[in-house]
């Protein structure tokens, strides 16, 4: 056969420049979806075919799992449904990869006729396509122009452009595998990127709200969330602690169902949910931050989880690339991300118990020595001053002055009796003597001098002979401070007329107990008092629970578990 240079490519034609336009125009682009398309546009302009498409084999490559076309509009396409799989004449292709020419399809014994609403074909030509020398799909053609019959040229025009094809499809196939390295290795950085900025505000002992933003918005930047929220654990609640992204005003800080939501089913499970799961969805949607405004579709909860304890979750919702859904991908990224936060929250945590502790400790040290210096200095010269006075009453020439010194001598013993009251408010000796009990007996002592009935039951194992240690100095703190604030805040503030305080111990635990017939409050009322708060952090910074229970005219109960940590080789945990 003789091929003219200037012999263009029309409808039906094959010429060598019409090849050499359809190659530029097939290789123009490494996006394998547009190169698809293009081969089967010129499909039908090497041939005048009237409908074109390719269909790419699945992986067993024993059938059809795309189906690209061209020559059929949106309405045909509603109308013939299901796109073809490979049976019949397109199955020919899949099980004996030849160029097949018909002069009518449904002659040919494979065939079994056309689905409802396709339109009408007679003629067909299918090829062979091949990437890298393995069967990658075939091209059909079918009603070429004016009702005529497929040429051999034709079939050797479409065999050229199938070769072609498969250069275009494996290189787009390459470039599409560089673009996902590419793509991987800049997550791969984002999230080391993310783990430095973490670390970095842990070595810097960065306060755990600014650091809890941080990691909001590292975490949805990595995974390219519409949102991303954090909710942490607080007594039997979940709080909203921060959040990126597209959110309601005002979520931070806002509680959440700590029994019925997703988010607790993964701190539970300790194992990341999907809101695609139509439970989880519906959980996050009646009791999570769904509730509050947070829309999603699709959503990853993972919970941050450092030496086996949950620290909070991570609630990434709506991918904005690629999305709503995230992939196994973004779920193992963000799992990995979430390990490093939970490091760091621990951490975070940590530093600041310790200043807690810190504080504290040093509140205590501090009323020890003003304790001892009001003791040793000021009670004592109070008292020389009294013993003077008292000498001088006994001598007649200041007859007409002991109106003045008696006077004087009473209100010194006022002020006296006073001081020694103020230091053991401040720190009884007590404590640090003889233990807990006895100095919780003179506490409860001296708040019935007050006017306030208070039953006691105290049992603690070291007084009472069953341990041979004293629990550890924080610990016998806490217990003390505890029932002392409960009686004070009875007192005080509650106008009670009767109290109970009950302080038992088992094997494993302190418990206290202390209830009163006050005014009572409503708890969850904000207050400028620090009492309540204080009695939570003792508790909590000796690994105790704490919990308070009120109503407006019902009384107050307290009621804090301490764990029985013992000064031989024991430590506050």
């Amino acid at each position: 056969m003789v091929v003219h240079l200037d012999d263009r490519a029309a409808p039906g034609g094959s010429g060598v420049l019409g090849i050499l336009d359809v190659a530029r125009g097939v290789l123009a682009d490494l996006d394998l979806d547009v190169v698809l398309e293009r081969v089967v546009e010129a499909a039908r302009d090497l041939t005048g075919a009237r409908y074109a498409a390719i269909g790419v084999l699945d992986g067993s490559r024993t059938e059809l799992e795309r189906f690209v076309t061209a020559g059929i509009d949106e309405a045909t396409h509603r109308r013939i449904g299901v796109l073809p799989r490979g049976r019949g004449v397109l199955g020919e292709l899949i099980a004996d990869p030849r160029p097949l020419r018909l002069a009518h399809v449904g002659a040919h014994p494979r065939s079994y006729g056309l689905p409802p609403g396709h339109p009408e074909m007679t003629t067909f030509l299918g090829v062979p396509v091949a990437v890298a020398g393995k069967p990658f799909g075939n091209l059909y053609l079918s009603e070429k122009a004016d009702g005529e019959e497929f040429t051999e040229e034709d079939e050797q025009a479409v065999v050229r452009l199938a070769d072609l094809a498969g250069v275009a499809i494996d290189h787009a196939q390459r470039y599409r595998d560089v673009e996902a390295q590419r793509y991987e290795l800049k997550r791969t950085v984002d999230t080391l990127d993310a783990t430095v900025q973490i670390a970095r505000a842990v070595g810097g002992e960065t306060n755990l709200d600014p650091l809890l933003e941080l990691i909001a918005k590292r975490g949805r930047a990595l995974v390219s969330a519409r949102a991303l929220v954090i909710e942490r654990p607080r007594g039997e609640e979940l709080v909203v602690a921060a959040g990126a992204g597209d959110m309601p005003h005002g979520l931070v800080g806002r509680s959440i169902d700590s029994q019925e939501s997703v988010a607790s089913g993964a701190l539970r499970t300790l194992r990341t949910l999907r809101l695609e799961d139509e439970p989880n969805l519906a959980r996050f949607d009646r009791h999570g931050v769904g509730r509050l405004g947070v829309q999603a579709s699709a959503g990853l909860v993972v919970p941050l989880v450092f030496r086996g304890r949950g620290y909070g979750v991570l609630i990434a919702v709506d991918r904005l690339d690629y999305g709503p859904g995230f992939s196994a991908e973004d779920q193992r990224l963000l799992e990995a991300f979430a390990a490093t936060a939970a490091t760091a929250v621990a951490t975070a945590e940590s530093v600041d118990a310790d200043r807690h502790r810190q504080r504290l400790a040093a509140t205590e040290q501090e009323r020890a020595r003003w304790a001892r210096e009001l003791h040793d200095e000021t009670l004592q010269n109070l008292a020389s001053v009294r013993l003077g006075l008292a000498a001088q009453v006994k001598r007649p020439e200041l007859e007409t002055a002991v109106a003045a010194i008696r006077d004087a001598m009473a209100q010194l013993e006022l002020e006296i009796d006073k001081l020694r009251s103020l230091i053991t408010e401040l720190r009884p000796a007590a404590l640090d003597d003889v233990g807990a009990e006895q100095a919780i007996r003179d506490l409860v002592d001296r708040v019935r001098g007050r006017g306030l009935e208070v039953d006691l039951t105290i049992d603690l194992a070291y007084e009472q002979g069953r341990q041979p240690d004293r629990h550890v100095n924080e610990v016998e703190t806490a217990m003390y401070r505890i029932v002392q604030e409960a009686l004070t805040n009875a007192v005080k503030h509650g106008g009670a007329q009767r109290a109970v305080v009950e302080v038992e111990e088992d094997h494993t635990s302190v418990r206290i107990t202390v209830r009163d017939d006050g005014n009572g409050f409503d708890p969850d009322a904000k207050t400028d008092g620090f009492g309540l708060l204080g009695m939570q952090e003792r508790a909590e910074l000796v690994g105790g629970t704490f919990e308070v229970r009120s109503a407006v005219g019902s009384g107050t109960t307290v009621q804090a578990q301490l764990p029985a940590h013992r000064r031989r080789g024991a430590q506050v945990a």
